[in-house]
């Protein structure tokens, strides 16, 4: 059993403000449907910074200055599936640049899966997947005598509360030596009309995925969640800039989690807050910035403006 599984899952559904981190959403089940979410037609955030990967990978590869004679190591943390860093990938690999891939996940599955394709695709390229969590994996940059750039895209740091991404990056900036760059995806503050389909599609997919993560409970901690008395509310503020995810429970009930040998109680309307999605602009990332030796030295955006991709560096 996942014993961190079931600590954060009591500590969450104890809370007054009951929560589930999303970082549990991704099982078998849920990075296949996080696929179909990256594919869906409201889904804006992956075919925007495709686009920059995709169009303008010689820029990106500019704005970074690297040295062709220099090995680097190219870190991603939380890769996924890889769609949109296969394209600086291969751009690297046919300017003949000397790297080293370095996917980091949490998921065990997604990074298998990665490097098979990446090896088939992208035979030259070396790969070397390490499973773990984002802050227990950034320690083992300290040690590296050759440069790092990190990757974290997809605006996952948007996932964390301010607070946090805050600290996130002064442990960063901790695990980084002088030199070493940073590349940033983060989604931009939009409107409402566009940022909410993208959390609650037609299809009922991003429903599917944050309801999968209580299948998952029921599975794996030997729980009884309804999971039919459970509906997806996605909620966004457009002044604050921040979209959060809920399961609403549609009526009175309780819920057994037997390895827990707890009984937890949900009032008809009560929320289980289930992610959070900061939007970004540059007066709110430079306030995350804030206290750290990383400095914005670039900015990429996607033809639309929907998404950006900042280039830090530590000074």
């Amino acid at each position: 059993m996942n014993h961190n599984f079931q600590k954060d899952i009591n500590a969450g559904l104890s809370a007054s403000n009951k929560t589930l981190s999303s970082k549990y959403f991704y099982d078998k089940i849920g990075d296949a449907l996080f696929v179909e979410i990256m594919n869906m037609p409201e889904y804006y955030l992956t075919k925007a910074e495709l686009d920059i990967f995709k169009n303008q990978n010689k820029e990106l590869i500019n704005a970074l200055k690297l040295d062709k004679t220099t090995f680097f190591e190219l870190v991603e943390l939380g890769a996924g599936d890889g769609t949109k860093t296969k394209q600086l990938l291969k751009a690297l690999d046919d300017l003949n640049y000397d790297f080293r891939y370095a996917p980091i996940d949490i998921s065990d599955n997604a990074l298998k899966q990665l490097k098979t394709s990446i090896n088939k695709e992208l035979p030259k390229v070396q790969t070397e997947p390490k499973q773990g969590d984002y802050f227990d994996v950034l320690g083992s940059l300290k040690t590296a005598e050759h440069p790092i750039v990190v990757l974290f895209l997809g605006s996952n740091i948007g996932n964390l509360p301010d607070a946090r991404a805050k600290e996130f990056i002064q442990k960063l900036d901790k695990n980084l030596k002088i030199g070493d760059k940073v590349v940033l995806g983060v989604d931009l503050i939009k409107p409402k009309s566009v940022v909410l389909p993208a959390y609650n599609d037609a299809q009922g997919i991003t429903k599917r995925f944050n309801l999968n993560l209580l299948a998952r409970i029921n599975k794996e901690l030997d729980a009884n969640f309804d999971i039919e008395t459970f509906e997806h509310q996605p909620e966004y503020n457009e002044d604050e800039g921040i979209a959060r995810s809920f399961l609403v429970s549609t009526k009175d009930q309780t819920v057994t989690i037997n390895s827990l040998e707890k009984t937890f109680t949900f009032k008809k309307g009560e929320k289980i807050h289930m992610e959070t999605s900061r939007k970004y602009n540059d007066q709110i990332l430079n306030g995350i910035l804030q206290g750290s030796a990383l400095k914005i030295t670039g900015r990429l955006t996607d033809s639309k403006d929907l998404f950006a991709d900042y280039i830090l560096m530590k000074i």
